[in-house]
């Protein structure tokens, strides 16, 4: 049986889950998340916790059965916590700033780039070299951040450009000069 799968999800006070038509819905403080899961699955409430059983042990449903409980879990803690990334810009006039909802970065090119919130998603700029996305969708999230790395992403050799908080840039040896 799948490790993953097999684990309850403790439901937080405030959160429900409803189901209709194979849709499941998870309203909490933050907001409200839908999504469809597979037929073969079958989630039921049993208190204040989450269980997800698979109907056979095909390779297909052993597969989906931890995919289902790790996806209902993130739709839990997205409408109870939130989902946020931060991201770093590294590199001598680099910089960013919030105009509304929009994000404008200097990243050394001759204009500057624009980049417009998408539905659910809220950034913040704390300083001018960092910017932390916001949102309850953990996909979303994630899918926008990797967006605005693409911009500038770090290269190997000074490490300039936009990089996820933490992550380790792998540095490159320079010309040698002789």
């Amino acid at each position: 049986m799948s490790r993953i799968g097999k684990l309850p999800i403790d439901l937080p006070s405030g959160v429900t889950v409803s189901q209709a038509d194979g849709e499941v819905t998870v309203k909490g403080k933050n907001g409200e998340l839908k999504s469809k899961f597979d037929k073969k699955m079958t989630i039921s409430q049993e208190g204040e916790q989450l269980i997800v059983t698979r109907a056979d042990d095909t390779k297909q449903s052993r597969a989906l059965h931890g995919l289902t409980r790790a996806l209902l879990q993130n739709m839990v803690t997205g409408v109870s916590e939130g989902f946020s990334k931060t991201l770093e810009i590294v590199g001598v006039g680099y910089r960013v700033q919030l105009s509304g909802t929009k994000l404008v970065f200097g990243l050394g090119y001759s204009h500057p780039v624009e980049v417009e919130a998408p539905a659910g998603i809220t950034f913040e700029v704390p300083n001018p070299n960092t910017v932390i996305i916001k949102g309850i969708n953990k996909q979303h999230v994630g899918q926008c951040a990797a967006n605005i790395r693409t911009l500038r992403p770090p290269e190997p050799y000074k490490g300039k450009g936009i990089k996820y908080q933490g992550e380790y840039i792998r540095r490159k040896v320079g010309k040698t000069g002789m």
